[in-house]
């Protein structure tokens, strides 16, 4: 049976579009399902304001009648005009064990890319760094964490025999927490907070957190903003972000330090879920958010999923004064251990931070590109 394409046009097939992953992973052990409701927020461009400065294409593949993989193909452009570049983007990659199918949906991704003037494709990304980026290339074995992918090993197979090389990589590191915090972090902790009129900033509930989330996220859009694939926010969807994971957020675990009344730096951690996400299947309600709840309080790992200090006051010991507080919180909430979420490979001063904290590489993501 032939493999064709279809474009995505209609609400019937955006819904096969969104729900196709679970079938494609249905005997997947360790894939963790997303929220559909977030998803048909995301793939809606009057809820999802990336769309206003994005071009954006969805693409059904089909093995004769039989639904058979899905793509989507991104050209962000106000990160192409800030970056003097001519890239797509793919995400939303997912097959079954086809390679025809990999190669029809690859294929239609760069006949669109090329047909709007681009010279290359990179992914998975994306519309911003909030979406999730980089396949998994090393530790297939570990959990994985949201807001990651976590696909086959034969769709590395498939980029690759159709021309994908390696763009860049992201690191993550497995911190294990000791019974002490390290001696050196401690004196590093208190010399900071002695010389430098710094006030640390932590939280018991989000009704204290909330006047800092706009402040913490536009303090992201400025450290973030020579990265890799950073796409900046705009006030409309700082606002939008704050207001989706505020809710979801555990105080306990946001950290800020602010001098003269302004935040210079932050790091955000949650528990992982992901068992919790799988339970629930991908909806909240009836049950699902009890499951999710419930993930949260038995895990023993903390995800970090952000952090960031202002130019001028890094080297000054501010990431040992975030750490320090944010392990101690961990701790005495019965947390043995820490994900690092990724980490560009080429930042040296993260990644010497985590294996000073002993941290382990265990996982590796991987962003792959081509030209056209």
């Amino acid at each position: 049976m032939d493999v064709h394409i279809k474009q995505v046009t209609r609400r019937g097939e955006l819904k096969k579009f969104i729900y196709l992953p679970a079938r494609i992973h249905r005997h997947h052990a360790k894939w963790v399902p997303p929220l559909y409701a977030d998803e048909r927020r995301f793939f809606n461009p009057r809820k999802n304001r990336a769309f206003s400065y994005c071009d954006a294409t969805l693409a059904l593949a089909y093995r004769g009648p039989r639904l058979a993989g899905r793509v989507m193909g991104i050209i962000n452009r106000r990160y192409n005009e800030i970056r003097g570049e001519r890239n797509a983007r793919f995400g939303c990659f997912d097959c079954f064990e086809d390679e025809e199918v990999a190669h029809a949906l690859l294929d239609y991704v760069e006949g669109w890319a090329r047909g709007r003037g681009m010279d290359k494709v990179v992914g998975p990304l994306g519309f911003t760094e909030q979406d999730p980026e980089g396949f998994l290339v090393e530790g297939f074995e570990h959990e994985p964490t949201i807001a990651t992918y976590y696909n086959f090993e034969y769709i590395l197979r498939f980029l690759e025999s159709e021309g994908y090389t390696k763009e860049m990589d992201y690191v993550v590191y497995k911190v294990n927490f000791g019974d002490e915090l390290p001696a050196f972090y401690q004196r590093i902790h208190d010399r900071v907070l002695a010389r430098g009129n710094y006030t640390l900033a932590e939280f018991k509930k989000r009704k204290e957190l909330k006047r800092y989330i706009l402040p913490i996220l536009g303090l992201m859009n400025e450290t973030f903003r020579d990265l890799y694939g950073y796409a900046a926010l705009d006030e409309a969807e700082m606002e939008t972000l704050a207001k989706q994971y505020l809710p979801v957020i555990d105080p306990r675990f946001v950290k800020a330090v602010a001098k003269d009344g302004r935040v210079i730096a932050f790091v955000v951690g949650i528990p992982d879920i992901s068992e919790g996400m799988r339970r629930a299947k991908g909806r909240l309600f009836p049950f699902g958010i009890i499951a999710i709840m419930r993930a949260a309080k038995k895990t023993k790992q903390l995800d970090l999923l952000v952090g960031g200090i202002k130019q001028e006051y890094r080297g000054k010991g501010l990431d040992v004064l975030l750490g320090t507080a944010i392990l101690r919180s961990a701790r005495s909430a019965g947390f043995t251990h820490m994900d690092s979420h990724h980490e560009m490979e080429t930042n040296v001063n993260v990644r010497a931070e985590m294996e000073r904290l002993g941290g382990e590489l265990y996982k590796r993501y991987r962003i792959f590109q081509k030209k056209l």
